[in-house]
């Protein structure tokens, strides 16, 4: 088991550069969920806090260093393996059912999702929605609402 997840996890940190903008992100800068853990089964409308170290949260747009703002990706693959990982440098990542923007710098959302199983992962995006480089993700988790 160890072996396929070290494989993963490798296969992933190869992948996902391809997804990085061009605003850097400090060595060590990671984003989680500060307050869900995967297999987690939580109630509907429960709230999501984000959590993020090495980095400080910012408004979109804000041009500061070090500094981002959260997007949470539900259910969809995780970063680097959909098809509309693809952003564009003009328009940053997609916003929509399965990429939510928290662009005022929010740090925390409820989540309105219908019960059962749903995925999510949180990527940091720069002042215009774009990944840093490296990209800052966290964990792709599976949590079940009731």
């Amino acid at each position: 088991m160890r072996k396929s997840i070290s494989a993963a996890v490798l296969a992933a940190a190869i992948a996902i550069p391809a997804y990085a903008g061009e605003t850097p992100s400090p060595d060590g800068a990671r984003v989680y969920f500060a307050n869900l853990e995967d297999g987690a089964t939580v109630d509907a409308g429960s709230t999501v806090v984000f959590g993020l170290s090495g980095m400080g949260v910012a408004p979109a747009g804000t041009d500061a260093e070090n500094t981002g703002h959260h997007h949470l990706l539900i259910n969809r693959p995780p970063f680097g393996e959909g098809a509309d990982d693809a952003y564009s440098t003009e328009n940053g990542l997609p916003a929509d059912d399965n990429h939510k923007h928290f662009g005022k710098g929010q740090t925390e959302t409820t989540l309105d999702l219908p019960p059962g199983q749903h995925t999510l992962q949180l990527v940091l995006g720069d002042l215009s929605h774009i990944p840093h480089d490296p990209p800052v993700v966290s964990e792709y988790i599976t949590i079940t609402l009731e």
